[in-house]
């Protein structure tokens, strides 16, 4: 970041609106953090009472960055990183997955929530080899984030683009095919894609969304395994392809569970 730490905290903090539940601190919430609100907590145990599964779901979110990550860094040997929908920071976040492997590597990160950025400090903390960025802007502007992330990384060099249930704040399908297709675009043959969201197989889940979006925060739109697997179209698939998030390339002795999200990895050509 630019902007002096301090200064930047204490702007992005004033823009915190502790009155309405929010997705990233909602999500802090259910992984046990301690950045959220009371009406956070109030939106995530109502989530939770009409769908358990949602603290399962998070975490198996959060592995499945991890393993994805891992496997660009070392087996890919990715050494630049865009994550987009950052999420306030936990343990592990990508910069500290990558640079374990690659001291070296480069990592950006993009976010619009006041408090993610109120708390970027903790995603700035690079090795010396590495560097890492946090860029406020959002989503649905992909040329902006494409435009700050090159200040950072090498767009002539191939990048791992992550997506991890980000593509759920966008209501329209093809606005999210047409957002991938502008930040794949401007990435270099043999970048990377890993991504995931929920889907809306699960009943309970539909209507423990359904009641979320009610609340006054910013709705999340769930979609069919189809529409998801859809968002990999023109990309080489890596094995096993679109699959529930505990089914990629899972820790030995994890067990296969319900499809509630999905998740894969593939190359672009």
């Amino acid at each position: 970041m630019s902007q002096d730490s301090s200064a930047a905290d204490g702007a992005a903090f004033s823009r915190v609106d502790s009155t309405v539940p929010h997705s990233a601190r909602i999500w802090d919430y259910w992984l046990g953090g301690k950045d959220n609100y009371p009406v956070d907590g109030e939106a995530g145990d109502a989530f939770r009472r009409v769908f358990p599964g949602i603290t399962d779901l998070a975490r198996d979110s959060r592995a499945f960055l991890g393993r994805a990550v891992g496997y660009l860094a070392k087996e890919a040997q990715i050494g630049q990183f865009l994550d987009i929908g950052t999420g306030l920071p936990t343990a592990d976040s990508t910069h500290e997955i990558a640079q374990r492997i690659n001291p070296g590597a480069r990592i950006v990160y993009i976010d619009d929530d006041p408090l993610v950025l109120a708390h970027a400090h903790a995603l700035l903390t690079s090795t010396p080899e590495g560097v890492t960025d946090y860029v406020d802007a959002d989503v649905h502007d992909p040329r902006t984030i494409l435009r700050e992330a090159a200040r950072t990384l090498d767009f002539t060099q191939p990048v791992a683009l992550t997506m991890m249930q980000v593509s759920g704040h966008i209501a329209d399908d093809g606005q999210v095919r047409s957002i991938i297709g502008t930040l794949l675009g401007a990435l270099p043959c043999g970048s990377y894609f890993a991504f995931n969201d929920s889907v809306d197989t699960n009943q309970a889940n539909v209507e423990a969304t359904r009641l979320y979006n009610e609340s006054g925060a910013a709705p999340y739109h769930l979609r069919s395994p189809g529409q998801l697997a859809g968002f990999f179209d023109g990309l080489e698939l890596l094995e096993p392809g679109v699959v529930p998030l505990n089914e990629w390339r899972p820790e030995p002795g994890r067990s296969a569970g319900e499809v509630i999200a999905l998740g894969g990895v593939a190359r672009k050509p």
